[in-house]
């Protein structure tokens, strides 16, 4: 049996849902399911929301490097001139 036959990933999607669905079921029923507040789900969607539209530069800290203080590499005709020494 090949590793890509196994798992819950390698899975039919229908069959997966399936199978969540029951262990949902199973928590909500044995009332160890986590159910969110009213307050719960704003935060989360607002947290989300705001991560999912940050600009890429805003990521940015202090003591990342950014593309601008990073040596120039060197063009293919450069590293060309370099081997034939």
């Amino acid at each position: 049996m090949a590793i890509e036959d196994r798992g819950f990933a390698s899975m039919d999607r229908n069959k997966q849902r399936e199978i969540a669905s029951k262990g949902g079921r199973a928590a909500h029923k044995k009332g160890a399911a986590h159910e969110w507040t009213r307050e719960e789900a704003q935060a989360a969607g607002r947290k989300g929301g705001l991560a999912r539209h940050r600009r890429p530069d805003d990521r940015l800290t202090s003591d990342d490097t950014s593309a601008s203080t990073l040596p120039p590499v060197a063009s293919t005709s450069e590293s060309s001139s370099i081997d034939e020494r």
